[in-house]
């Protein structure tokens, strides 16, 4: 399993338009193969700061499978156009210790 973390700075003033649209961007990325889960939270201190955490089965999921299909497209029309600056994505994988 890996975890893609994303810090989102959504454009001041359409924080709640994002949330609306991220809800049904939300369908998308849960139908897509090796998609487990994701969360999406609020900053509580900077109001158009967000975390994105999506948990795939590897990477490729997220790389591949995901980032070249259709249904990214659809998830870039609705979600892109918000970013400012566009963020930077990372993926981490679990240290058993």
């Amino acid at each position: 399993m890996i975890l893609e973390a994303v810090m989102l700075y959504i454009k001041p003033g359409l924080e709640c338009e994002f949330e609306s649209s991220f809800k049904k961007a939300s369908k998308i990325i849960s139908s897509m193969d090796g998609y487990l889960s994701h969360e999406l939270n609020r900053c509580l201190e900077i109001k158009s700061k967000y975390l994105l955490l999506v948990r795939w089965k590897n990477l490729e999921s997220h790389t591949v499978g995901f980032r070249n299909s259709p249904e990214y497209q659809q998830w870039k029309a609705l979600l892109h156009h918000f970013y400012e600056p566009f963020p930077t994505v990372e993926h981490f994988e679990n240290i058993q210790i």
